[in-house]
């Protein structure tokens, strides 16, 4: 097995490095919170002092952090001057796409091969190994790195050249903020209509409004497979990172010149929802925000 650095372990990244350690890789883990290195080193991985120490002598450099300044600082303060020549880069952060595109032209001027990875799933799926990832780079890096990614996920996907597997996460992501919207939007009405929520969700979840949203991440406690509204909104995906992304793919459409009006009113409600509080509370949560009608 190889050596792997991995840089940034918080609530996705943790469980992540956990997986890599368990598949048998050599894992040299590196974040800044002492309580992370702890539970990384419990899950069999080797906590280093800094990310530099994490990137030296590995095959893979893997990087998890929370936006494109972040990866950009990591990489050029860190990673570029400790990281053999032979490393594949793998980012899994979820940043913009000119970030990514500038920081694999980076890793290429000095030799480096790099690829941009984000991943879909959140701390359960990151946790158990079964996340999605969308990677962009040429086809000899994307072979390199998804040895490695395969250790953690149950799927990887090439979208395309460096940029394309952030593209991806962002287009995902917005038609993810749009839908939950929707059903939760759905739920309610129907609730107000006299429907029993059960009943409702057995009826959609296997005709034309059935979708991820519903069937797989229904926003009302007590019905289809079990949730964070299952446990008052806490855990899963943060609303305060689904926001993230949805500013993302707000920059996106204004930079491509689209039209997004959908996603454009996730983001302000996402906005609205996060600003009163609710930044760490599950994205689905948001159906109470809707329900109370405070849009």
């Amino acid at each position: 097995m190889a050596r792997v650095g991995f840089i940034g372990l918080g609530n996705m990244g943790g469980g992540m490095a956990a997986n890599l350690a368990k598949a048998g890789h050599d894992v040299r883990a590196f974040d800044l919170s002492a309580d992370a290195l702890e539970r990384a080193k419990a899950a069999g991985c080797l906590p280093v002092e800094s990310a530099a120490a994490a990137a030296e002598g590995a095959e893979a450099v893997i990087t998890m952090l929370p936006a494109g300044k972040h990866v950009e600082q990591v990489y050029e303060d860190s990673v570029f001057g400790a990281a053999d020549t032979g490393a594949i880069l793998i980012d899994c952060s979820t940043i913009d796409v000119a970030t990514a595109r500038r920081v694999a032209d980076a890793a290429q001027a000095k030799g480096l091969a790099a690829v941009d990875a984000p991943v879909s799933g959140g701390i359960a799926a990151a946790a158990g190994g079964t996340l999605t990832f969308m990677v962009g780079g040429d086809a000899a890096a994307f072979e390199r790195a998804e040895v490695f990614l395969s250790a953690m996920g149950k799927a990887v996907i090439h979208a395309g050249g460096n940029g394309a597997g952030q593209a991806s996460k962002i287009c995902n992501n917005m038609l993810l903020g749009a839908t939950m919207v929707a059903t939760c939007e759905a739920l309610l009405l129907a609730q107000k209509l006299g429907l029993d929520p059960q009943t409702f969700y057995d009826i959609a979840s296997v005709s034309s409004g059935a979708c991820w949203s519903l069937n797989t991440y229904a926003p009302l406690p007590g019905m289809g497979p079990q949730t964070p509204a299952d446990n008052g909104y806490q855990g899963g995906f943060a609303a305060g990172l689904m926001l993230k992304d949805l500013k993302l793919a707000m920059e996106a459409a204004e930079s491509t010149h689209s039209e997004t009006p959908m996603g454009a009113r996730a983001a302000e409600l996402y906005t609205k929802f996060a600003d009163a509080g609710n930044a760490g509370v599950d994205f689905s949560g948001i159906i109470k925000m809707l329900g109370a009608g405070k849009v």
